[in-house]
């Protein structure tokens, strides 16, 4: 049994463990709020910039003059997963849902005979993915290195990195995997296929207008400037949701922690003092037979 000083040593260290959760509790609350703001604004554009390249996708027959981007390259054998996770932790569970997916999708790809690789978006993912996959089907990393907020500039350059890579034909298909941010406790991790553009499948009612529709200039020069801002715009909407949800993990995980450690307290706030109520009690029957030998 540890004695009463350890006892007030631990009871001080839980202590200060509680002040520093709690502190890390109302930062992330704070920055969440922030967070979540440009996650839901940032929705309708990257939505309806995704439901416009699909219809207009749709509407085009892919030929040798269409942009690579929405042709493909005529298969499906190598496919490129690029893995946006956080660069920190303590936030629960948040990045190890996100590798969960990957993990089910790239299994699936890999028990259908596909070669699979990663692109690495911030730093925790990156050794689980090693561990399960190796790091040979590391394809590259992005280091945002802890920015303070997702930007459209480093959007941009994991785009073009990305768009290089399969215009350089190194795979044939990408997807993004993320965490969409619901709400504080919830967050749905996400695995989107961005390379080609799925085209917009004809019995698709949410976005089919009746009215005619004529483009200025044709659809497939169009579709050349709007791909590759489609892409970073995609890829930029997934940060914006990470940081949200990433703050909104991390908020509940040092409410439990903060919680916990208080229930760890008053334990062991009991057991000091019981511990001690035996001592002196043990001390004054020592006084007193000590008397009556006397």
């Amino acid at each position: 049994m540890a004695s009463l000083k350890a006892l007030k040593i631990r009871i001080g260290s839980v202590k200060s463990t509680q002040k520093i959760t709690k502190a890390m509790k109302m930062v992330a609350a704070a920055k969440l709020r922030r967070a979540q703001t440009n996650a839901e604004n940032g929705r309708p554009y990257s939505q309806r910039l995704s439901e416009v390249v699909a219809s207009l996708a749709s509407r085009i027959t892919v030929g040798p003059q269409s942009p690579k981007l929405i042709a493909g390259t005529g298969s499906d054998q190598r496919h490129l997963i690029v893995v946006a996770s956080s660069d920190r932790g303590l936030a629960g569970a948040f990045n190890t849902n996100i590798v969960r997916a990957v993990r089910r999708e790239a299994d699936a790809l890999i028990a259908q005979g596909k070669d699979v690789r990663f692109y690495i978006v911030g730093r925790k993912s990156r050794p689980v993915i090693t561990r399960f996959f190796g790091a040979e089907r590391i394809a590259g990393q992005y280091d945002t290195g802890e920015m303070k907020a997702p930007t459209y500039a480093d959007a941009q350059a994991i785009a073009a990195e990305i768009t290089r890579r399969f215009e350089a034909g190194e795979f044939d298909v990408a997807h993004l995997a993320y965490s969409n941010f619901k709400s504080v406790l919830s967050q749905e991790p996400t695995v989107d296929q961005i390379i080609p553009v799925k085209p917009q499948a004809a019995n698709d009612t949410a976005t089919t207008s009746l009215a005619a529709v004529e483009y200025e200039p044709d659809e497939e020069d169009i579709l050349a400037a709007l791909l590759p801002r489609n892409v970073a715009i995609q890829i930029y909407r997934a940060m914006l949701e990470n940081q949200a949800g990433f703050y909104g993990s991390q908020m509940t995980a040092m409410d439990n922690a903060t919680r916990n450690a208080g229930d760890m307290i008053k334990k062991l706030g009991i057991i000091y003092n019981r511990q001690r109520q035996a001592a002196i009690t043990t001390e004054l029957v020592e006084i007193i037979s000590g008397a009556e030998a006397l």
